[in-house]
């Protein structure tokens, strides 16, 4: 079909992708009174954070948290109408388990106090039993000299966050116990690997700018349900045409300023068009021109995120989640109920970020490897029957924030006029995560919206204040 009856309408377009970034894009035009068209190559929506099913199980493909400083993606729950099924921590709390201290004495915990920063994380510190008091004070001066970086200087991404740590007096144990326990979660990347400039980011938003920015935020429903079924029912709301399983094989621009957007069996034209697809897809369909450098898009290196899922027939962990020094084991969730697991077992999924060295272990190696972890760990495996173990392999999980990435990634605007990018991976200032993905598809749809003489609606998050 060549849609050619809206020719010269300023209002139509069409977004290529439907994973956060795409799906967001498409919401903010559509609110804007845009005619737009989402074009999705998989059978559902939600990019890399999605569900499966496996037997009677609803499986997260790995497991997702946000926190309260994500103010782009909190929006965009609140859009979707998908808020309450994804709710916060009343106060940020993490307990921490060290396999390297006799039981009885293992456990720490990462919280705050109601109290302006940096007090608010003052008590945590100075009791956290994972660093000796030298250590904890050092921690706190280094605290203070990241909260004091200037976020928008440039030669931060030119250096490695491990080196800054090294400078400013962390011993490996602190970076071990305190920086890569977050970093690495967030950043998908130890310090040594990290852009001073994204870890700074991260340290400086979630933990040294509001006293409650860290608190933890994570779906009690499978991801499906959130970013497929519910995002897809919004788009509908709001007009958005829809095409799953269509996959876009090229866009050309005509003489007339208008796109043309293939897909097998139809023509699309449109005023706009959103590429919000991972950056080696985005090079490939990018017109000649676009870029000044397009091939930096294929620099940009990715790195993967593992995650092991086991099924215990009795209940073998008490909290919500727990993470954990001296074992491979990084971040455990408890996922029984988002699961639909009945019956009194629970269902575990490990979440292994930065996993480079395992991604493409096989099952059994996997098996051999943490189950034994697991009963370090939580005395309650001890005697436990393993019901089900599997394993789900993101290999290009997210961008890699090695230093010097940020003059690889792009804006929203291209130089083919009409033409905007969005994704996780493009300039947004925050590393590969769901907030960056839907800030990304903020600005893609503000830079399009301001082309096409449409006014922004009054309830699209604002990008530039929360930042």
């Amino acid at each position: 079909m060549t849609d050619g009856t809206r020719n010269g309408s300023g209002r139509d377009a069409v977004v290529v992708g439907g994973g956060l970034a795409g799906v967001t894009a498409a919401l903010a035009l559509a609110d804007a009174g845009v005619r737009v068209t989402l074009l999705e190559g998989r059978p559902r929506l939600g990019g890399l954070a999605f569900s499966f099913r496996r037997g009677e199980l609803t499986v997260d493909n790995g497991q997702h948290v946000y926190l309260r400083c994500c103010t782009a993606y909190r929006w965009f729950l609140d859009r979707i109408d998908a808020a309450a099924l994804a709710p916060l921590q009343d106060r940020l709390d993490v307990p921490v388990l060290d396999l390297a201290k006799p039981e009885g004495r293992r456990l720490g915990r990462l919280r705050r106090d109601a109290l302006p920063v940096p007090l608010h994380l003052g008590r945590s510190l100075a009791t956290y039993p994972h660093l000796s008091l030298a250590e904890r004070a050092a921690v706190g001066r280094a605290a203070l000299a990241l909260k004091g970086l200037d976020l928008a200087d440039p030669a931060l991404d030119t250096q490695d966050f491990g080196s800054w740590l090294t400078a400013h007096g962390q011993s490996a144990r602190a970076v071990e116990a305190l920086w890569d326990l977050v970093g690495v979660a967030t950043l998908n990347a130890v310090a040594g690997d990290s852009s001073l400039g994204l870890a700074a980011m991260v340290f400086k938003t979630g933990l040294l700018s509001d006293p409650g920015a860290a608190d933890i935020g994570w779906a009690r429903v499978p991801l499906g349900e959130l970013h497929d079924r519910l995002a897809r029912r919004a788009l509908d709301s709001a007009g958005v045409r829809t095409g799953v399983r269509t996959r876009v094989t090229s866009i050309s621009r005509y003489g007339n300023g208008r796109w043309s957007v293939q897909v097998p069996g139809e023509t699309i034209e449109t005023d706009a068009v959103v590429l919000a697809v991972p950056q080696r897809e985005a090079h490939a369909l990018l017109p000649d021109g676009a870029l000044d450098a397009p091939e930096r898009l294929l620099e940009i290196g990715t790195a993967p995120i593992l995650n092991v899922h086991v099924v215990y027939d009795r209940k073998v962990l008490g909290t919500p989640f727990l993470t954990a020094l001296g074992t491979p084991v990084q971040w455990v969730f408890d996922r029984t109920e988002a699961s639909g697991l009945t019956g009194g077992g629970q269902y575990l999924a490990v979440s292994q970020s930065a996993a480079q060295d395992e991604i493409d272990a096989p099952v059994a190696v996997l098996r051999e490897r943490y189950l034994p972890e697991l009963e370090r760990l939580l005395p309650r495996t001890r005697g436990a029957e393993v019901l089900d173990f599997f394993v789900t392999r993101e290999r290009t999980a997210t961008f890699a924030p090695t230093p010097g990435v940020g003059r690889l990634r792009p804006g929203a605007c291209t130089k083919a006029p009409g033409l905007y990018l969005a994704g996780a991976w493009t300039a947004t200032g925050w590393p590969a995560t769901m907030e960056s993905a839907v800030r990304s598809g903020i600005g893609a749809a503000d830079a399009a919206l301001r082309a096409l003489g449409r006014p922004r609606p009054r309830h699209l998050f604002d990008v530039e204040e929360a930042a």
